[in-house]
């Protein structure tokens, strides 16, 4: 019996031990850029929660997106831009639906989308930053090194949106760091 608890607790410790180690960044851009990435997805994921759930289907108008819809818009635009602009591939949006969602259900879909991008972040090569890619809205092109900038922009304007909600309802929002 003893040694069937070592060997749980072993694999345990061995596989929690192996999920948190750490890619070191392959490039001097990437190396420079994760810890920015890192806070920006901290503070998003303290936006998040700092929300209670009763309002997450909080809007301050007819026409705005509720609490919930701007964070699963981040949670999924963040994979998604990267996938695009970065990595080049060809997708559509297929956002889920917010209001069928609960609180950590959202939480957990941002925490995914982060991990994505911070993978990518983590493994692409100097060549692929290089590259360039014609951003879809405005028609400039750009290296796929400056689409990690409009992935955190794009993040940070809907995050900031998420925030005022915060406000809004008389909540103090999480303090910014960087």
């Amino acid at each position: 019996m003893k040694s069937l608890l070592f060997i749980i607790a072993l694999v345990i410790c061995s596989s929690s031990s192996f999920s948190q180690t750490e890619i070191t960044p392959q490039t001097d851009f990437t190396k420079m850029y994760l810890p920015v990435w890192l806070e920006a997805k901290a503070h998003c994921l303290a936006v998040a929660n700092a929300m209670p759930e009763e309002l997450y289907i909080y809007k301050p108008t007819e026409v705005s997106k509720t609490f919930a819809e701007q964070m699963v818009h981040i949670a999924h635009t963040v994979e998604l831009l990267t996938q695009r602009y970065v990595q080049g591939m060809e997708v559509k949006p297929n956002t889920p639906d917010a209001s069928k969602m609960t609180k950590a259900e959202i939480i957990k879909l941002l925490e995914e989308g982060f991990d994505y991008t911070t993978n990518v972040i983590n493994t692409i090569t100097q060549e692929q930053l290089d590259e360039t890619c014609v951003m879809y809205h405005s028609g400039n092109t750009v290296s796929r090194a400056f689409s990690f900038f409009y992935v955190q922009d794009h993040m940070a304007n809907h995050r900031a949106k998420a925030n005022l909600y915060i406000r809004m309802n008389n909540i103090k929002p999480p303090e910014y760091t960087w």
